[in-house]
């Protein structure tokens, strides 16, 4: 097998994707050094290569820091009834797509080191295996993965993420000074659409014009594995050298058993570990005949072994000291050798040399201890003394004493003990059980008596995005009910607190009648006391809080009449004014963790007072006649 021209990333780059889309085995795809503002380019070629020229390109999945397990492998539907709210757990993007006729799904990482904790234990539990088995929250599937993973990390910052990750890549190249034709002029100004398009096109071409005219098809329909020669098996692990882990040799050799395949061959040979071997950047020794060293027409030493593609060799002279041998009658020049950075301190750690597939072998930075695993929660000190107190349990400390349960301990003892005196043993101490304070808190303010209108019997659908944050965060509710027919005291607003949104009192409020009072003001009132002592607790509260109000904006109680209880002269717009002077409390809270949204049911007269309110809330609205968008519960 002649060796392919492998000198420049954009030759390379072809038949890797081409690889890694006919072989199931190679679905990681590892680029090092990519430009950032190619990774998108190079994304839409891969997914062309996956769908072929029959359908179009499938939208990818992509990966960042804020990916959690909830959000990968499970997502839940969340339906509203007339029994009540329906919770419903479905497969997530992660497998969704694996029983799924046509191409395979497409996973892009942007950036390896940033990628979240569970983005990388899913990476190593699908990357490389033949079958998958999830079970979460209730479904159960088994799976076999057909993903493919493009993913792209600096040389620099490789030393920070996981090896078991990084060995389920088994297709790794340098991208650095990757140009694809017809985007050379889009990096540097944008072009219109139908350019770019035009420009896509010509990279893709370009990629695999060199190819031959079956592997397109291969890559399309997939290929058949062909066995592996032993002389593939030695080539591999001489290539590698002996300190090589079993996953590298592995990789290689599937990379050389698919390009045997792609070629017609019936089996991989030592000369497919080597065409392997340089479509990833690892060097491979060229061998040359032997000559005595005395031979006078031996011209010298043998050529040194091929460094990675792109990669230019020392230039030495005789004496070995560095120096470039000097031509007669012109001036000694030096070699001025590689550029440093201001103020680099002597004896730091090098740079990864530039397309080596490798990098982590070298020491170039600190690596982290326990890249897989998340940061630990602190469970004792000042933190661990707040909350709601749920139980008792034996002290280990002086902190949180619960004194009564103490006391009771210790008057148990007292007989058997004999003292004169009542006494307290350090077996008596007991301190509290607390529930960890809420990350996430919905807040839901229900105005009944705005249930007349065309609005009725949408507020299940309306209230369904921000129900399904809340479930799949785990958030804590808070329901404050305005003008319900059987409440305590129409002229009060009631509330309580659930743990979920699974709590029966939850969808029970969705669906309680109207009444006559609309003391909305208190309603506010509560709901600003809430938030207040809520987002004041500096390094407790919680990260994220939602306020959504389902309102009319008529409040017909003001707020002097719910704090009195008594009901004097005539009301007017009293009830409303105190409702928006109540608002703009909440609209003057800290934005970074709380999100407010009013849900207009579109009552007719008096419709732009949910508007009003809302100005004042600093909320969004969401029509609450057609439901809202998925986007407003998602920021």
């Amino acid at each position: 097998m002649a060796a392919a021209p492998y000198d420049d990333p954009a030759h390379r780059l072809g038949p890797a994707l081409v690889c890694a889309a006919a072989d199931p085995a190679l679905s990681g795809v590892l680029l090092l050094d990519l430009d950032p503002r190619l990774v998108e380019p190079v994304t839409r070629l891969f997914g062309a290569v996956l769908a072929g020229a029959a359908e179009p390109a499938r939208p990818p999945l992509v990966l960042g820091a804020a990916d959690r397990d909830e959000d990968l492998w499970t997502r839940t539907r969340i339906r509203g009834g007339g029994h009540g709210i329906t919770v419903r757990t479905e497969s997530g993007p992660l497998i969704e797509g694996d029983d799924a006729d046509g191409a395979p799904p497409l996973v892009v990482v942007p950036d390896l080191a940033r990628l979240s904790v569970a983005g990388m234990r899913a990476a190593v539990q699908l990357l490389g295996a033949d079958v998958v088995t999830v079970e979460r929250g209730g479904p159960r599937r088994t799976v076999r993965p057909r993903a493919r993973w493009l993913a792209v990390c600096r040389s620099a910052d490789v030393g920070r993420v996981s090896r078991h990750l990084l060995d389920r890549f088994a297709v790794r190249l340098s991208a650095a000074g990757l140009r694809l034709p017809g985007t050379g002029e889009a990096l540097a100004e944008p072009e219109p659409e139908a350019e770019t398009g035009a420009g896509e096109g010509e990279a893709r071409e370009a990629l695999f014009a060199g190819l031959p005219a079956g592997w397109r098809s291969a890559a399309e329909g997939g290929i058949r594995p062909v066995p592996v020669g032993d002389a593939a098996i030695g080539r591999a692990r001489e290539l590698l050298g002996p300190d090589a882990g079993v996953r590298r040799e592995l990789a290689l050799l599937r990379l050389a058993r698919t390009l045997a395949a792609l070629e017609g061959r019936p089996s991989a040979s030592a000369d497919d570990s080597d065409a392997a071997a340089r479509l990833i950047g690892v060097a491979v020794p060229q061998s040359v005949p032997d000559r005595p060293e005395n031979d006078p027409e031996s011209p010298g030493p043998g050529p040194e072994p091929a460094g990675p593609p792109g990669t230019l060799p020392e230039r030495r002279a005789a004496g070995g000291d560095g120096r470039l041998r000097a031509r007669d009658g012109d001036r000694g020049l030096l070699d001025t050798g590689p550029a440093e950075g201001i103020g680099t301190a002597p004896g730091a750690a090098p740079s990864p040399a530039a397309g080596n597939p490798y990098p982590e072998d070298e020491p170039a930075a600190a690596r982290d201890t326990v890249p897989l695993s998340g940061p630990r929660r602190r469970t004792t000190g000042p933190v661990s003394t707040r909350g709601t107190v749920i139980g008792t349990r034996r002290a280990t400390d002086l902190r949180d004493i619960a004194h009564v349960r103490t006391v009771r301990e210790a008057a148990v003892h007292q007989r058997a003990r004999g003292t004169e005196r009542f006494t307290v043993s350090p077996v008596d101490l007991h301190s509290y059980v607390r529930a960890a304070a809420p990350e996430r808190v919905l807040v839901l303010l229900l105005d009944h008596t705005c249930r007349g209108g065309t609005g009725d019997g949408n507020w299940p659908e309306a209230l369904a995005p921000f129900l399904q944050w809340a479930y799949t965060s785990r958030a804590t509710v808070q329901v404050i009910e305005v003008g319900a027919a059987d409440a305590a005291d129409e002229l009060r607003a009631g509330s309580f607190t659930a743990r979920s949104v699974l709590d029966p009192r939850v969808p029970g409020a969705l669906y309680r009648r109207a009444g006559r009072a609309t003391p909305l003001a208190h309603g506010v009132e509560l709901a600003a006391h809430s938030l207040r002592r809520l987002l004041r607790r500096h390094g407790t509260g919680p990260a994220q809080a939602w306020l959504v109000v389902v309102t009319d904006g008529r409040g017909n109680v003001p707020l002097r009449v719910s704090h009195t209880g008594r009901l004097a002269g005539a009301v007017a717009a009293a009830g409303v004014e105190d409702a928006v002077e109540a608002a703009a409390r909440i609209g003057a809270m800290d934005r970074t963790r709380l999100h407010v949204a009013v849900v207009d049911p579109g009552r007719e007269p008096y419709g732009d007072l949910p508007y009003v309110l809302a100005d004042r809330l600093g909320a969004i609205v969401v029509d609450g006649r057609q439901g809202p968008g998925a986007e407003a519960a998602g920021e």
